[in-house]
């Protein structure tokens, strides 16, 4: 039996205070890289593990570092010196019934194919090495893991929560759609010297919106140091653009904001991120589940991308919370924001939380009791339904970073 309580509180949505802070890594960060990654192979395993045997079986990869290059950059174009390294490590199903599972093919098939779609200008072969570090898991949790297939149940694998929160507010909105923005196909195309590595700070104080964005240039579509300026004040254009069309307050952009005055003083790379020199990743360091990072909402600090999406509740739980909160505001016009916090138990029943907390705004004149029903409805629905989301990541109509 699930237990739920529902509550009504005043006021949920940061956007109705003075000061709000919303960030996003964009995807070439070397964090995001490292999230992407790990995302990427474990399902890559969760296909090979269905073609091959039938069903999903225990892994758990979402242990991820990246180390960064060196690198010389110069107008024209530079070079990458020494490669980064990313080493993908955690624990997995790695023979099975006599068949031996090719993870370390799997990793590095999956990963220089993510690489090559995502950095335009970052050569997969040659500025990168990726490092296998994948060992059979323990055998409590695969025997944890293989019991559902007896019960048709699939069994937490840790005590752990998740939270979600609907629905995006105006800072959340625009700092995610200028990051996807930036990092469109067609403003790559247009715009080759704009790297993928984007990070994008909203700070709103009353009315008013300031940007700060640390974009990585690509130093062979830079001439010299005239080309760069106008090409980062290019950025700016871009952003504010994009802007006008997401918000109506004022917005003041910045980009890179620490450039001095010399070549070397400035966001110049080969690849278009600061992993070739700059700077290092790992997993669980990034975006959370909804795309942004969020200081004034709830958030939990599970790593989401490599966990199995089976049993892994670090990362279904953080996933089901979000759909419950979007569906509750999405069916029901009385409830203005929503809150979804979830608790699992090791061993019980994945759709069976030990809490379900959920916290509403609702419109003035709407008491709780009305819309408690649904609520519980929708969610004992989408707990019911978890089983969906395998499938869900699989066709990529649900991501973690």
């Amino acid at each position: 039996m699930v237990g739920i309580t529902v509550n009504s509180e005043p006021r949920l949505n940061p956007a109705l205070g003075p000061v709000e802070i919303v960030e996003r890594k964009g995807i070439g960060h070397p964090d995001t890289i490292c999230d992407a990654l790990a995302e990427e192979l474990s399902l890559a395993l969760c296909r090979y593990y269905r073609e091959q045997f039938g069903l999903i079986l225990h892994h758990n990869v979402d242990k991820a570092l990246l180390w960064g290059g060196a690198s010389q950059t110069a107008f024209n174009g530079g070079r990458v010196i020494e490669p980064m390294e990313i080493f993908l490590a955690g624990r997995a199903t790695l023979t099975f019934k006599g068949v031996v599972v090719p993870v370390e093919e799997i990793l590095v098939e999956t990963g220089r194919q993510w690489l090559k779609t995502h950095l335009h200008a970052l050569d997969a072969e040659r500025h990168v090495k990726l490092h296998t570090l994948i060992r059979p898991g323990s055998a409590d949790l695969v025997d944890l893991y293989l019991r559902q297939q007896n019960t048709g149940v699939a069994l937490a694998n840790d005590t752990s929560c998740g939270v979600g929160y609907a629905p995006l507010d105006e800072l959340e909105r625009l700092v995610y759609g200028v990051e996807k923005h930036l990092n469109s196909a067609s403003i790559k195309t247009d715009h080759p010297e704009i790297g993928e590595d984007i990070k994008v700070m909203g700070v709103r104080q009353g009315e008013h919106i300031q940007l700060t964005i640390g974009c990585a240039f690509v130093d062979h579509s830079i001439k010299d140091m005239e080309d760069y300026a106008a090409k980062k004040a290019k950025v700016v254009s871009l952003v504010i653009q994009q802007a006008k069309r997401l918000s109506n307050k004022s917005v003041a952009v910045e980009v890179n904001t620490a450039d001095g005055d010399s070549k070397d003083s400035i966001y110049l790379t080969v690849t278009g991120t600061s992993a070739e020199a700059g700077d290092d990743g790992e997993v669980g360091r990034g975006n959370r589940v909804n795309g942004l990072i969020t200081p004034y909402r709830p958030m939990n600090m599970e790593a989401a991308a490599g966990k199995n999406p089976v049993t892994h509740v670090g990362k279904l739980y953080n996933i089901v919370a979000q759909l419950i909160a979007d569906t509750i505001v999405d069916e029901l016009p009385a409830v203005q924001e929503a809150q979804c916090y979830l608790v699992s138990r090791i061993g019980k029943p994945i759709h069976e939380p030990q809490v379900v907390d959920l916290k509403v705004q609702l419109r003035e004149g709407v008491a709780t009791h009305e819309v408690q029903p649904r609520i519980r409805e929708i969610c004992l629905g989408h707990l019911s339904n978890i089983g969906s989301i395998q499938d869900q990541l699989l066709k990529g109509t649900v991501t973690v970073y």
